[in-house]
């Protein structure tokens, strides 16, 4: 069997994703079979995109709720481009977006940097600047996963779109017992949802170890301080219909707001 060439995977996806369309399935001549042939194809996206080295990273289904949803049975990876990271308060068009969402999310931004390769969450932990609450802005650009398949839902980022990040929670945040951390999701100041940081694999950290161990940190060489990692949802999506506030909170980091407009 021939190696596989991710280019023409990418630049299909990289016009799907400028003209907001739906992700069908690929051709079987270009798409990617397995997660390591995803992840190459992410990182080709990466580069059709200008956005390499990227900003950072975006886990996917580290909870059992997102894995049960999304119909993966594990985490999944994507990278976040440099121009889609936004402090709290960005505002954002429905007009440019495909059915989005947001999510519940803890973030955490390197120190140091994290090689591919196996990590146990006591490295991954020490390489942790900041820690924050974020939203992520997903959309849903697949007409149906099953016949997508995972290697191209981590192919084109996960359902990512952009990140919004709260306020770093100071250099305490290292006393903070992260697995009960309760994160809450509101829209037009209405509760939509909550979680605990439990519910990402046990531990948000462990997702920063399974990450540097991931095909996805494999394609794009490593982990690079001042990156910023998304480390999951503690909810499913909230699918919004249009314009709209969302606040994340996970006390006692401070707040993050996202406008939809």
């Amino acid at each position: 069997m021939s190696a596989y060439d991710p280019l023409p995977a990418a630049a299909h996806l990289h016009r799907v994703r400028r003209a907001r369309e739906i992700v069908a399935p690929l051709p079987p001549a270009i798409a990617p079979r397995t997660e390591a042939e995803g992840a190459a194809t992410q990182h080709a996206l990466a580069r059709y995109a200008g956005a390499l080295p990227p900003g950072g990273f975006k886990l996917g289904a580290t909870g059992r709720r997102m894995q049960a949803y999304l119909g993966l049975s594990g985490p999944a990876a994507g990278f976040m481009a440099t121009s889609g990271l936004s402090a709290s308060g960005a505002t954002f068009r429905c007009a440019d977006l495909v059915h989005p969402g947001v999510e519940c999310e803890l973030a955490v931004r390197l120190g140091r940097d994290l090689p591919a390769g196996p990590c146990t969450p006591e490295e991954a932990a020490a390489a942790v600047q900041d820690l924050m609450a974020a939203i992520e802005l997903v959309e849903n650009r697949y007409a149906d996963l099953t016949t997508v398949g995972t290697p191209t839902v981590i192919a084109d980022q996960v359902f990512h779109s952009a990140a919004v990040l709260g306020a770093p929670a100071g250099a305490d945040w290292r006393s903070l017992d992260l697995e009960t951390l309760t994160g809450r999701i509101i829209i037009d100041g209405q509760l939509r949802d909550e979680g605990v940081g439990a519910e990402l694999l046990g531990s948000p950290i462990r997702g920063l170890a399974w990450l540097a161990a991931s095909p996805v940190a494999a394609a794009f060489g490593g982990l690079q301080a001042g990156q910023v990692v998304m480390l999951g949802s503690v909810t499913p999506p909230v699918w919004l219909t249009g314009p709209a506030e969302v606040t994340v909170s996970f006390p006692p980091l401070p707040p993050v707001t996202l406008h939809l407009t």
